[in-house]
């Protein structure tokens, strides 16, 4: 993975709050404060998925109309489709055999 530099201006204090956080972890200022943007980038990025899935799923849900058929068997069987149109449950043909 390619690396860049990134050269920050910051006060004393923080850098002193900063190398006290890292030094109870173990680990170098640096280190931790790259763990920090990955931590934080990962909550942006899970954030913005869950709101898109969310606004994905509110969309196909209007009254009278189907949710989008997911990935898997059951999405490309038109049998499923046709059973799920019109109202009836869907059962696999082995559900409740032992």
């Amino acid at each position: 993975m390619a690396s860049r530099v990134l050269s920050l201006r910051i006060d004393a204090e923080l850098w002193d709050r900063i190398n006290d956080h890292a030094a109870r972890r173990g680990m170098s200022a640096q280190d931790y404060v790259v763990r920090t943007l990955i931590r934080d980038d990962f909550d942006e990025r899970f954030k913005t998925a869950v709101e898109e899935t969310d606004r994905f799923y509110a969309g196909a849900a209007r009254p009278g109309q189907e949710p989008p058929a997911g990935p898997g068997p059951a999405a490309r069987d038109p049998a499923a489709r046709r059973a799920r149109s019109q109202g009836r449950p869907q059962t696999r043909p082995s559900a409740g055999i032992r």
